[in-house]
C-alpha cells in the first residue's frame, strides 16, 4: 500500500509553523481545499496548538474552531481527521464528518477518549506522549528511545483495546518532537522498522519540526525557521516512504507528494 499524505490544517492562532494564517473557518476551509488540490489524501484539522509551551483552549473554543471547518471539508468530499485530545471534540467531529481521530496523547489526556473512539468505530491515531506542551520537553530522557517508545506504544495498545477500541482501528505515531531531543528524533527516524514491527500502521509527523532546523548548517549559523524546513521534511518523507509507513503528516503537501512519487518509481524499478 502506498504511503498516504495527511495535510495539516491548523485552525489555531499560535501554531509554530504558520502563526495563525488559517485561524478563521473560511481560511481553514480554503487552505484545506488547496491541500486537496496539491494531492493530500487526508486533511488533519486541529484547533489546539501542541507546540512546546502552548496554552490549551477550552472545549467550547476548540469546538468553535474545528467543527465548521470539518463540516465544510467533509461536504467537499475530503477524508478528514480531527486532531484533538478531547473525547467530546472527537465525538462532535465525527458527527460533523471526520472519519479519523488523531490524538497526540494517545488517549491519555482524556480518560473518555477510548470510549468515544470505540463507539465511533473510526481509525484512531495514538501517539507517544509524555505530557502537555508546557511539560513535555522536561521529560525528554530515555534509556533507549526506540525501545522505550515501542514499549510505551505497546502499553497504549493494550490499554486502549481493554477499553473497547479494536486493534484494527489503531494507527501508531512515535511522536517526533514531543518530549524528544534532536538525537531522539533521528534515532526514531532511523528505526521505523522497529515501530512497524509492532504490527500496526505507522504515522510519521516530522514536518517542520525543530530537529530539522540546523541539519547541514555550520556551527554558529542561524537555524532555519519553520517555513524553510520543507526540503528537510520531504527528505524524511522519502525515508518514511521507503520504510513503508501508513502515512506522513505534513504542512507542505506538494513536496511530499512529489517525494513519494520518486519512492514509488524506485520501488517499481526493483
Amino acid at each position: 500500500m502506498s504511503t498516504l499524505v495527511m495535510g495539516v490544517v491548523n485552525v489555531t492562532p499560535d501554531s509554530f509553523s504558520d502563526g495563525g494564517r488559517w485561524f478563521t473557518p473560511e481560511a481553514g476551509v480554503a487552505h484545506g481545499l488547496d491541500l486537496l488540490e496539491q494531492g493530500a489524501d487526508i486533511l488533519d484539522v486541529g484547533g489546539e496548538s501542541t507546540r512546546p509551551g502552548a496554552d490549551r483552549p477550552n472545549q467550547e473554543e476548540e469546538l468553535r474552531r474545528v467543527i465548521p471547518v470539518i463540516r465544510e471539508l467533509s461536504r467537499a468530499g475530503a477524508r478528514v481527521s480531527v486532531d484533538t485530545m478531547r473525547a467530546s471534540v472527537a465525538a462532535r467531529a465525527v458527527e460533523a464528518g471526520a472519519s479519523i481521530v488523531n490524538d497526540v496523547s494517545g488517549g491519555l489526556a482524556d480518560p473518555q477518549m477510548a470510549l468515544a473512539v470505540a463507539a465511533a468505530g473510526v481509525p484512531f491515531v495514538a501517539m507517544h506522549w509524555r505530557g502537555h506542551s508546557d511539560l513535555m520537553q522536561g521529560r525528554a530522557s530515555y534509556d533507549d528511545v526506540v525501545a522505550d517508545v515501542c514499549r510505551a506504544l505497546s502499553e497504549r495498545v493494550a490499554d486502549l483495546c481493554a477499553r473497547g477500541v479494536g486493534r484494527d482501528q489503531l494507527i501508531l505515531d512515535p511522536g517526533f518532537g514531543f518530549a524528544k531531543l534532536p538525537e531522539h528524533n533521528w534515532s526514531l527516524l532511523a528505526h521505523l522498522d522497529a515501530l512497524k514491527s509492532l504490527g500496526f500502521p505507522v504515522l510519521v509527523g516530522t514536518s517542520r519540526k525543530s530537529f530539522l532546523a540546523a541539519v547541514g548548517l555550520l556551527a554558529g549559523e542561524e537555524p532555519r525557521p519553520p517555513a524553510l524546513r520543507d526540503v528537510g521534511t520531504a527528505a524524511t518523507t522519502v525515508i518514511a516512504g521507503l520504510a513503508g509507513v501508513w502515512g506522513v503528516r505534513v504542512h507542505d503537501v506538494a513536496s511530499s507528494v512529489d517525494a513519494l512519487a520518486v519512492v514509488a518509481a524506485v520501488q517499481a524499478a526493483r
